[in-house]
Protein backbone atom coordinates (compact mmCIF):
# COMPACT_ATOMS: atom_id res chain seq x y z
CA UNK A 1 0.00 0.00 0.00
CA UNK A 2 1.09 3.55 -0.65
CA UNK A 3 0.02 6.42 1.55
CA UNK A 4 -1.07 9.43 -0.47
CA UNK A 5 1.76 11.95 -0.78
CA UNK A 6 1.22 14.88 -3.09
CA UNK A 7 0.34 12.94 -6.23
CA UNK A 8 -1.54 9.73 -6.82
CA UNK A 9 0.71 6.68 -6.89
CA UNK A 10 -1.33 4.62 -9.29
CA UNK A 11 -4.70 3.52 -10.55
CA UNK A 12 -6.63 0.34 -9.89
CA UNK A 13 -9.77 -0.69 -11.73
CA UNK A 14 -9.96 -4.37 -12.47
CA UNK A 15 -12.00 -5.85 -15.31
CA UNK A 16 -11.99 -9.55 -14.52
CA UNK A 17 -13.98 -11.73 -16.89
CA UNK A 18 -15.99 -13.41 -14.17
CA UNK A 19 -18.71 -14.35 -16.65
CA UNK A 20 -16.19 -16.65 -18.28
CA UNK A 21 -16.04 -18.67 -15.09
CA UNK A 22 -19.79 -19.17 -15.00
CA UNK A 23 -19.94 -21.35 -18.10
CA UNK A 24 -20.98 -24.89 -17.32
CA UNK A 25 -21.93 -24.19 -13.69
CA UNK A 26 -25.40 -25.16 -12.55
CA UNK A 27 -27.31 -23.94 -9.53
CA UNK A 28 -28.07 -25.31 -6.13
CA UNK A 29 -30.63 -24.31 -3.50
CA UNK A 30 -29.40 -22.57 -0.34
CA UNK A 31 -31.98 -21.61 2.31
CA UNK A 32 -34.74 -21.78 -0.29
CA UNK A 33 -32.97 -19.60 -2.88
CA UNK A 34 -31.34 -20.62 -6.15
CA UNK A 35 -27.61 -19.91 -5.95
CA UNK A 36 -24.98 -20.39 -8.63
CA UNK A 37 -22.73 -23.27 -7.61
CA UNK A 38 -19.81 -20.98 -8.33
CA UNK A 39 -20.79 -18.72 -5.42
CA UNK A 40 -22.07 -21.46 -3.09
CA UNK A 41 -19.95 -21.47 0.12
CA UNK A 42 -20.41 -25.23 0.38
CA UNK A 43 -18.72 -25.77 -2.99
CA UNK A 44 -15.46 -25.16 -4.83
CA UNK A 45 -15.64 -24.78 -8.60
CA UNK A 46 -19.01 -26.54 -8.60
CA UNK A 47 -17.81 -29.50 -6.50
CA UNK A 48 -18.71 -30.09 -2.84
CA UNK A 49 -16.18 -28.31 -0.62
CA UNK A 50 -14.64 -30.59 1.99
CA UNK A 51 -11.38 -31.64 3.53
CA UNK A 52 -10.26 -35.21 3.16
CA UNK A 53 -7.52 -37.39 1.74
CA UNK A 54 -5.40 -36.05 -1.09
CA UNK A 55 -2.65 -37.94 -2.87
CA UNK A 56 -2.05 -41.26 -4.60
CA UNK A 57 -4.80 -43.85 -4.25
CA UNK A 58 -3.64 -46.96 -2.36
CA UNK A 59 -4.88 -49.15 -5.21
CA UNK A 60 -3.45 -46.97 -8.00
CA UNK A 61 -1.96 -48.88 -10.93
CA UNK A 62 1.81 -48.90 -11.33
CA UNK A 63 3.22 -46.35 -13.80
CA UNK A 64 3.35 -47.52 -17.40
CA UNK A 65 5.66 -44.80 -18.74
CA UNK A 66 9.38 -44.82 -18.13
CA UNK A 67 11.84 -41.93 -17.91
CA UNK A 68 15.36 -41.76 -19.24
CA UNK A 69 18.04 -41.43 -16.55
CA UNK A 70 15.56 -42.42 -13.82
CA UNK A 71 16.81 -43.83 -10.52
CA UNK A 72 13.59 -45.83 -10.12
CA UNK A 73 12.84 -44.10 -6.81
CA UNK A 74 9.58 -42.82 -5.28
CA UNK A 75 9.96 -39.32 -6.74
CA UNK A 76 10.05 -40.63 -10.29
CA UNK A 77 7.22 -43.06 -9.59
CA UNK A 78 5.03 -40.17 -8.43
CA UNK A 79 5.95 -38.08 -11.49
CA UNK A 80 5.32 -40.97 -13.86
CA UNK A 81 1.97 -41.78 -12.23
CA UNK A 82 0.98 -38.15 -12.74
CA UNK A 83 1.95 -38.34 -16.40
CA UNK A 84 -0.04 -41.56 -16.87
CA UNK A 85 -3.04 -39.85 -15.30
CA UNK A 86 -2.67 -36.71 -17.41
CA UNK A 87 -2.36 -38.71 -20.60
CA UNK A 88 -5.46 -40.70 -19.74
CA UNK A 89 -7.37 -37.49 -19.05
CA UNK A 90 -6.32 -35.66 -22.19
CA UNK A 91 -6.79 -38.70 -24.42
CA UNK A 92 -10.39 -38.91 -23.16
CA UNK A 93 -11.11 -35.17 -23.23
CA UNK A 94 -9.50 -33.97 -26.45
CA UNK A 95 -12.34 -32.06 -28.00
CA UNK A 96 -13.80 -28.62 -28.56
CA UNK A 97 -11.13 -26.01 -29.18
CA UNK A 98 -8.28 -28.54 -29.01
CA UNK A 99 -7.49 -29.11 -32.67
CA UNK A 100 -4.99 -31.62 -33.97
CA UNK A 101 -4.66 -35.11 -32.53
CA UNK A 102 -3.61 -36.03 -29.03
CA UNK A 103 -0.51 -38.16 -28.62
CA UNK A 104 1.53 -38.87 -25.48
CA UNK A 105 4.66 -36.82 -24.87
CA UNK A 106 7.39 -38.51 -26.89
CA UNK A 107 10.15 -38.59 -24.28
CA UNK A 108 10.45 -38.23 -20.51
CA UNK A 109 13.66 -37.42 -18.68
CA UNK A 110 14.45 -37.51 -14.95
CA UNK A 111 17.60 -35.84 -13.68
CA UNK A 112 19.34 -34.69 -10.51
CA UNK A 113 20.28 -31.02 -10.75
CA UNK A 114 23.02 -31.56 -8.17
CA UNK A 115 24.81 -34.03 -10.45
CA UNK A 116 27.37 -32.33 -12.75
CA UNK A 117 27.15 -35.35 -15.06
CA UNK A 118 23.42 -35.01 -15.64
CA UNK A 119 22.50 -35.33 -19.33
CA UNK A 120 21.63 -32.44 -21.59
CA UNK A 121 18.01 -32.06 -22.68
CA UNK A 122 17.01 -30.02 -25.72
CA UNK A 123 20.54 -28.65 -25.83
CA UNK A 124 20.37 -27.36 -22.25
CA UNK A 125 22.80 -28.20 -19.48
CA UNK A 126 20.65 -29.33 -16.52
CA UNK A 127 23.34 -29.09 -13.83
CA UNK A 128 21.99 -26.79 -11.08
CA UNK A 129 18.71 -26.32 -12.99
CA UNK A 130 16.18 -27.12 -10.27
CA UNK A 131 12.97 -27.14 -12.28
CA UNK A 132 10.49 -29.07 -14.37
CA UNK A 133 9.87 -28.15 -18.00
CA UNK A 134 8.47 -29.13 -21.39
CA UNK A 135 10.56 -28.72 -24.54
CA UNK A 136 8.31 -27.77 -27.48
CA UNK A 137 10.55 -28.66 -30.38
CA UNK A 138 11.49 -32.14 -29.23
CA UNK A 139 8.26 -33.03 -27.37
CA UNK A 140 10.24 -33.80 -24.21
CA UNK A 141 9.21 -33.36 -20.58
CA UNK A 142 11.86 -33.33 -17.83
CA UNK A 143 12.02 -32.82 -14.07
CA UNK A 144 14.59 -32.51 -11.31
CA UNK A 145 14.10 -35.44 -8.96
CA UNK A 146 16.88 -34.28 -6.64
CA UNK A 147 15.54 -30.99 -5.26
CA UNK A 148 12.64 -29.46 -7.17
CA UNK A 149 10.08 -32.26 -7.06
CA UNK A 150 10.92 -33.32 -3.47
CA UNK A 151 10.68 -29.65 -2.42
CA UNK A 152 7.26 -29.31 -4.01
CA UNK A 153 6.12 -32.46 -2.21
CA UNK A 154 7.47 -31.23 1.13
CA UNK A 155 5.79 -27.83 1.06
CA UNK A 156 2.71 -28.40 -1.08
CA UNK A 157 2.05 -32.12 -0.74
CA UNK A 158 2.10 -34.88 -3.31
CA UNK A 159 -0.80 -33.23 -5.14
CA UNK A 160 1.34 -30.12 -5.36
CA UNK A 161 3.73 -32.24 -7.41
CA UNK A 162 0.84 -33.45 -9.55
CA UNK A 163 -0.12 -29.80 -10.04
CA UNK A 164 3.40 -29.01 -11.26
CA UNK A 165 3.28 -31.91 -13.71
CA UNK A 166 -0.21 -30.83 -14.85
CA UNK A 167 1.09 -27.33 -15.61
CA UNK A 168 4.04 -28.66 -17.62
CA UNK A 169 1.78 -31.08 -19.45
CA UNK A 170 -0.41 -28.08 -20.25
CA UNK A 171 2.47 -26.85 -22.42
CA UNK A 172 2.38 -30.16 -24.27
CA UNK A 173 -1.36 -29.71 -24.80
CA UNK A 174 -0.67 -26.26 -26.31
CA UNK A 175 1.86 -27.70 -28.72
CA UNK A 176 -0.27 -30.65 -29.80
CA UNK A 177 -3.37 -28.48 -30.24
CA UNK A 178 -1.37 -25.87 -32.22
CA UNK A 179 -2.44 -23.09 -29.85
CA UNK A 180 0.92 -21.34 -29.61
CA UNK A 181 3.95 -20.68 -31.74
CA UNK A 182 7.45 -19.39 -31.13
CA UNK A 183 6.33 -15.76 -31.18
CA UNK A 184 3.51 -16.28 -28.65
CA UNK A 185 4.21 -14.24 -25.49
CA UNK A 186 5.48 -16.32 -22.58
CA UNK A 187 2.69 -14.94 -20.39
CA UNK A 188 0.05 -16.39 -22.72
CA UNK A 189 1.76 -19.79 -22.73
CA UNK A 190 1.99 -19.82 -18.94
CA UNK A 191 -1.58 -18.67 -18.35
CA UNK A 192 -2.93 -21.31 -20.71
CA UNK A 193 -0.87 -23.98 -18.97
CA UNK A 194 -2.17 -22.88 -15.56
CA UNK A 195 -5.69 -23.08 -16.94
CA UNK A 196 -5.20 -26.56 -18.44
CA UNK A 197 -3.86 -27.74 -15.08
CA UNK A 198 -7.10 -26.50 -13.51
CA UNK A 199 -9.24 -28.43 -16.02
CA UNK A 200 -7.39 -31.68 -15.24
CA UNK A 201 -7.40 -31.21 -11.46
CA UNK A 202 -11.16 -30.63 -11.46
CA UNK A 203 -11.45 -34.13 -12.97
CA UNK A 204 -9.27 -35.48 -10.16
CA UNK A 205 -11.23 -33.62 -7.47
CA UNK A 206 -14.47 -35.00 -8.95
CA UNK A 207 -13.21 -38.50 -8.11
CA UNK A 208 -12.64 -39.61 -11.71
CA UNK A 209 -8.91 -40.29 -11.51
CA UNK A 210 -7.89 -43.94 -10.93
CA UNK A 211 -4.55 -42.80 -9.46
CA UNK A 212 -5.13 -39.72 -7.28
CA UNK A 213 -7.61 -38.05 -4.96
CA UNK A 214 -7.85 -34.32 -4.29
CA UNK A 215 -9.99 -32.73 -1.59
CA UNK A 216 -11.50 -29.39 -2.50
CA UNK A 217 -10.57 -27.98 0.91
CA UNK A 218 -7.08 -28.51 2.26
CA UNK A 219 -5.87 -30.49 -0.77
CA UNK A 220 -6.82 -27.83 -3.31
CA UNK A 221 -5.51 -25.13 -0.97
CA UNK A 222 -2.05 -26.70 -1.19
CA UNK A 223 -2.21 -26.75 -4.99
CA UNK A 224 -3.19 -23.06 -5.01
CA UNK A 225 -0.34 -22.30 -2.60
CA UNK A 226 2.02 -23.83 -5.14
CA UNK A 227 0.62 -21.49 -7.82
CA UNK A 228 1.24 -18.51 -5.54
CA UNK A 229 4.79 -19.70 -4.85
CA UNK A 230 5.76 -19.71 -8.53
CA UNK A 231 4.55 -16.14 -9.10
CA UNK A 232 6.82 -13.60 -10.77
CA UNK A 233 9.00 -11.51 -8.46
CA UNK A 234 8.11 -7.83 -8.17
CA UNK A 235 10.02 -5.75 -10.72
CA UNK A 236 10.08 -2.29 -12.21
CA UNK A 237 8.67 -1.97 -15.72
CA UNK A 238 12.20 -1.58 -17.09
CA UNK A 239 13.33 -4.77 -15.38
CA UNK A 240 10.31 -6.63 -16.73
CA UNK A 241 11.06 -5.47 -20.28
CA UNK A 242 14.67 -6.61 -19.97
CA UNK A 243 13.60 -9.99 -18.58
CA UNK A 244 10.96 -10.44 -21.24
CA UNK A 245 9.49 -13.68 -19.89
CA UNK A 246 6.71 -12.73 -17.47
CA UNK A 247 4.87 -15.79 -16.15
CA UNK A 248 2.28 -13.86 -14.12
CA UNK A 249 1.60 -12.54 -10.65
CA UNK A 250 -0.01 -14.77 -8.04
CA UNK A 251 -3.39 -13.24 -8.93
CA UNK A 252 -2.75 -13.91 -12.64
CA UNK A 253 -1.85 -17.54 -12.02
CA UNK A 254 -4.68 -18.23 -9.59
CA UNK A 255 -7.25 -16.61 -11.88
CA UNK A 256 -6.11 -18.67 -14.89
CA UNK A 257 -6.21 -21.85 -12.80
CA UNK A 258 -9.71 -20.97 -11.60
CA UNK A 259 -10.91 -20.43 -15.17
CA UNK A 260 -9.86 -24.00 -15.95
CA UNK A 261 -11.05 -25.57 -12.71
CA UNK A 262 -14.49 -23.95 -13.05
CA UNK A 263 -14.73 -24.30 -16.82
CA UNK A 264 -13.25 -26.34 -19.64
CA UNK A 265 -10.38 -26.55 -22.10
CA UNK A 266 -12.12 -24.28 -24.62
CA UNK A 267 -11.81 -21.40 -22.18
CA UNK A 268 -8.11 -22.12 -21.71
CA UNK A 269 -7.54 -22.13 -25.45
CA UNK A 270 -9.24 -18.73 -25.66
CA UNK A 271 -6.66 -17.10 -23.37
CA UNK A 272 -4.55 -14.62 -25.32
CA UNK A 273 -2.95 -11.26 -24.53
CA UNK A 274 -6.21 -9.38 -25.06
CA UNK A 275 -8.00 -11.62 -22.56
CA UNK A 276 -5.15 -11.36 -20.04
CA UNK A 277 -4.97 -7.56 -20.32
CA UNK A 278 -8.75 -7.29 -19.86
CA UNK A 279 -8.59 -9.61 -16.83
CA UNK A 280 -5.73 -7.67 -15.28
CA UNK A 281 -7.41 -4.32 -15.83
CA UNK A 282 -5.38 -1.46 -14.39
CA UNK A 283 -3.94 -3.35 -11.45
CA UNK A 284 -0.49 -2.00 -10.58
CA UNK A 285 1.93 -4.48 -12.09
CA UNK A 286 5.32 -2.90 -11.50
CA UNK A 287 7.30 -1.36 -8.68
CA UNK A 288 7.32 2.42 -8.72
CA UNK A 289 10.31 4.63 -7.90
CA UNK A 290 10.99 6.65 -4.79
CA UNK A 291 12.20 10.25 -4.71
CA UNK A 292 15.81 9.05 -5.12
CA UNK A 293 15.03 7.13 -8.30
CA UNK A 294 15.29 3.74 -6.62
CA UNK A 295 12.61 1.01 -6.75
CA UNK A 296 10.14 1.83 -3.96
CA UNK A 297 9.07 -0.73 -1.39
CA UNK A 298 5.36 -1.34 -1.83
CA UNK A 299 4.72 -2.14 1.83
CA UNK A 300 3.97 0.50 4.44
CA UNK A 301 4.49 0.22 8.18
CA UNK A 302 1.18 -0.48 9.86
CA UNK A 303 0.57 2.18 12.50
CA UNK A 304 -2.26 4.36 13.79
CA UNK A 305 -1.91 6.87 10.96
CA UNK A 306 -2.09 4.19 8.26
CA UNK A 307 -5.17 2.64 9.86
CA UNK A 308 -6.82 6.06 10.12
CA UNK A 309 -6.14 6.57 6.41
CA UNK A 310 -7.65 3.16 5.72
CA UNK A 311 -10.80 3.97 7.71
CA UNK A 312 -11.17 7.27 5.81
CA UNK A 313 -10.73 5.46 2.50
CA UNK A 314 -13.30 2.82 3.39
CA UNK A 315 -15.77 5.46 4.48
CA UNK A 316 -15.49 6.98 1.02
CA UNK A 317 -15.94 3.60 -0.68
CA UNK A 318 -18.91 2.30 1.32
CA UNK A 319 -20.52 5.59 2.47
CA UNK A 320 -22.14 4.14 5.60
CA UNK A 321 -24.61 6.23 7.56
CA UNK A 322 -22.88 5.27 10.81
CA UNK A 323 -19.21 4.51 10.15
CA UNK A 324 -17.65 2.06 12.61
CA UNK A 325 -15.13 3.34 15.11
CA UNK A 326 -11.57 2.03 15.30
CA UNK A 327 -10.13 0.83 18.59
CA UNK A 328 -6.43 -0.05 18.62
CA UNK A 329 -6.85 -2.57 21.42
CA UNK A 330 -8.74 -5.83 21.45
CA UNK A 331 -11.85 -5.65 23.59
CA UNK A 332 -14.55 -8.06 24.64
CA UNK A 333 -17.75 -7.98 22.62
CA UNK A 334 -21.18 -9.10 23.87
CA UNK A 335 -22.47 -10.33 20.53
CA UNK A 336 -19.43 -11.57 18.57
CA UNK A 337 -16.11 -13.33 19.03
CA UNK A 338 -13.03 -11.17 19.55
CA UNK A 339 -10.77 -12.66 16.89
CA UNK A 340 -7.21 -11.31 16.68
CA UNK A 341 -5.75 -9.41 14.90
CA UNK A 342 -9.00 -7.59 14.03
CA UNK A 343 -12.63 -8.12 14.93
CA UNK A 344 -15.91 -6.30 14.42
CA UNK A 345 -18.24 -5.81 17.39
CA UNK A 346 -21.82 -5.12 16.23
CA UNK A 347 -23.02 -4.04 19.68
CA UNK A 348 -20.62 -1.10 19.76
CA UNK A 349 -20.13 -0.71 15.98
CA UNK A 350 -16.38 -0.89 16.57
CA UNK A 351 -13.46 -2.54 14.83
CA UNK A 352 -11.13 -3.75 17.57
CA UNK A 353 -7.52 -4.27 16.52
CA UNK A 354 -4.64 -6.05 18.20
CA UNK A 355 -2.08 -3.65 16.78
CA UNK A 356 1.09 -5.67 17.56
CA UNK A 357 -0.45 -8.80 16.04
CA UNK A 358 -1.64 -6.84 13.00
CA UNK A 359 1.82 -5.35 12.55
CA UNK A 360 3.36 -8.82 12.72
CA UNK A 361 0.93 -10.13 10.09
CA UNK A 362 1.66 -7.12 7.89
CA UNK A 363 5.46 -7.42 8.07
CA UNK A 364 6.75 -8.46 4.63
CA UNK A 365 7.79 -12.11 4.55
CA UNK A 366 8.16 -14.76 1.89
CA UNK A 367 8.69 -18.47 1.48
CA UNK A 368 12.35 -18.22 2.44
CA UNK A 369 11.13 -17.19 5.90
CA UNK A 370 8.68 -20.05 6.20
CA UNK A 371 5.64 -17.99 5.13
CA UNK A 372 3.78 -18.41 1.83
CA UNK A 373 3.60 -14.65 1.21
CA UNK A 374 2.63 -11.75 3.40
CA UNK A 375 2.88 -7.97 3.45
CA UNK A 376 0.94 -4.95 4.59
CA UNK A 377 -2.17 -5.91 2.59
CA UNK A 378 -2.31 -9.34 4.19
CA UNK A 379 -3.20 -7.40 7.35
CA UNK A 380 -5.07 -4.44 5.87
CA UNK A 381 -7.41 -6.67 3.85
CA UNK A 382 -8.55 -8.20 7.16
CA UNK A 383 -9.33 -4.78 8.65
CA UNK A 384 -11.15 -3.91 5.42
CA UNK A 385 -13.26 -7.03 5.75
CA UNK A 386 -14.28 -6.08 9.30
CA UNK A 387 -15.44 -2.71 7.97
CA UNK A 388 -17.45 -4.61 5.35
CA UNK A 389 -19.24 -6.40 8.19
CA UNK A 390 -20.26 -3.04 9.64
CA UNK A 391 -21.72 -2.06 6.27
CA UNK A 392 -23.71 -5.29 6.14
CA UNK A 393 -25.02 -4.75 9.67
CA UNK A 394 -26.27 -1.32 8.65
CA UNK A 395 -28.30 -3.00 5.89
CA UNK A 396 -29.85 -5.33 8.46
CA UNK A 397 -28.08 -8.42 7.14
CA UNK A 398 -27.26 -11.31 9.47
CA UNK A 399 -23.52 -11.54 10.11
CA UNK A 400 -23.19 -15.20 11.07
CA UNK A 401 -23.15 -17.58 8.11
CA UNK A 402 -20.88 -19.03 5.41
CA UNK A 403 -22.66 -16.78 2.91
CA UNK A 404 -21.71 -13.78 5.05
CA UNK A 405 -18.08 -14.92 4.88
CA UNK A 406 -18.04 -14.89 1.07
CA UNK A 407 -20.05 -11.69 0.81
CA UNK A 408 -17.49 -10.09 3.09
CA UNK A 409 -14.64 -11.26 0.85
CA UNK A 410 -16.47 -9.83 -2.16
CA UNK A 411 -17.03 -6.46 -0.46
CA UNK A 412 -13.38 -6.44 0.58
CA UNK A 413 -12.45 -6.86 -3.08
CA UNK A 414 -14.74 -3.98 -4.02
CA UNK A 415 -12.97 -1.66 -1.59
CA UNK A 416 -9.54 -2.72 -2.76
CA UNK A 417 -10.62 -2.27 -6.36
CA UNK A 418 -11.27 1.39 -5.59
CA UNK A 419 -8.33 2.18 -3.37
CA UNK A 420 -6.45 4.02 -6.09
CA UNK A 421 -9.13 6.37 -7.30
CA UNK A 422 -8.34 10.09 -7.21
CA UNK A 423 -8.30 11.48 -3.70
CA UNK A 424 -7.90 8.13 -1.99
CA UNK A 425 -5.69 8.36 1.12
CA UNK A 426 -4.32 4.92 0.26
CA UNK A 427 -3.43 3.39 -3.09
CA UNK A 428 -2.69 -0.22 -3.92
CA UNK A 429 0.84 -1.01 -5.03
CA UNK A 430 2.21 -3.91 -7.05
CA UNK A 431 1.86 -7.15 -5.13
CA UNK A 432 -0.91 -6.02 -2.78
CA UNK A 433 -3.56 -8.28 -4.29
CA UNK A 434 -1.10 -11.19 -4.16
CA UNK A 435 -0.71 -10.54 -0.43
CA UNK A 436 -4.48 -10.50 -0.02
CA UNK A 437 -5.12 -13.80 -1.79
CA UNK A 438 -2.26 -15.43 0.10
CA UNK A 439 -3.98 -14.39 3.33
CA UNK A 440 -7.32 -15.65 2.04
CA UNK A 441 -5.69 -19.02 1.50
CA UNK A 442 -3.66 -19.30 4.71
CA UNK A 443 -5.87 -17.72 7.38
CA UNK A 444 -9.07 -16.85 5.52
CA UNK A 445 -10.01 -14.03 7.90
CA UNK A 446 -10.75 -11.57 5.10
CA UNK A 447 -13.42 -14.07 4.03
CA UNK A 448 -14.97 -14.77 7.41
CA UNK A 449 -18.14 -13.87 9.25
CA UNK A 450 -18.38 -11.80 12.42
CA UNK A 451 -17.12 -14.74 14.51
CA UNK A 452 -14.14 -15.43 12.25
CA UNK A 453 -15.74 -18.51 10.63
CA UNK A 454 -14.54 -18.89 7.04
CA UNK A 455 -15.85 -20.72 4.00
CA UNK A 456 -14.29 -24.19 3.73
CA UNK A 457 -12.56 -23.84 0.39
CA UNK A 458 -9.76 -21.33 -0.12
CA UNK A 459 -10.62 -21.59 -3.82
CA UNK A 460 -14.06 -20.07 -3.22
CA UNK A 461 -12.75 -17.43 -0.78
CA UNK A 462 -10.34 -16.17 -3.43
CA UNK A 463 -13.00 -16.34 -6.13
CA UNK A 464 -15.32 -14.16 -4.05
CA UNK A 465 -12.57 -11.59 -3.49
CA UNK A 466 -11.80 -11.53 -7.22
CA UNK A 467 -15.50 -11.02 -7.99
CA UNK A 468 -15.44 -7.92 -5.80
CA UNK A 469 -12.34 -6.51 -7.49
CA UNK A 470 -14.29 -6.32 -10.73
CA UNK A 471 -17.67 -5.38 -9.32
CA UNK A 472 -19.63 -3.16 -6.99
CA UNK A 473 -21.31 -3.72 -3.61
CA UNK A 474 -24.73 -4.50 -5.10
CA UNK A 475 -23.27 -7.36 -7.13
CA UNK A 476 -21.83 -8.81 -3.93
CA UNK A 477 -25.24 -8.62 -2.24
CA UNK A 478 -26.89 -10.26 -5.23
CA UNK A 479 -24.39 -13.08 -5.62
CA UNK A 480 -24.08 -13.85 -1.93
CA UNK A 481 -27.59 -13.63 -0.59
CA UNK A 482 -29.31 -15.90 1.91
Amino acid sequence: MHRRAGRRAGWLSVALTVALLLTGCGTTVLDGRAVSMLWDPSRAGGLPASDGPSGPRPDAPAPTRTAQNSDGGPVDRLALSAIDDLEQFWSENWNGALTGTFSPVASLVSYDAADPNTPQVCGNDLFELSNAFYCYGADVMAWDRGEFIPGAAQYFGEMGVVGVMAHEYGHAVQAKAHLVEKSTPVLVKEQQADCFAGVYLHWVAAGKSPRFTLSTGDGLNHVLAGAIYIRDPLMTQEEAILTGDAHGSALDRISAFQIGFSGNADQCAAIDMDEIIERQGDLPKFLSYDSYGDPAAGDSVIDADLLDNLMTTLGGVYSPGSPPALNLEMASCPDAESISPAAYCPATNTINVNLPALQELGTPKSEEQGVLLQGDNTALSIVTSRYALAVQRERGIALESPVTALRTACLTGVAQGRMAEPGSPLTLSAGDTDEAISGLLTNGLAASDVNGVTATAGFTRILAYRAGLSGDPEQCYQRFSA
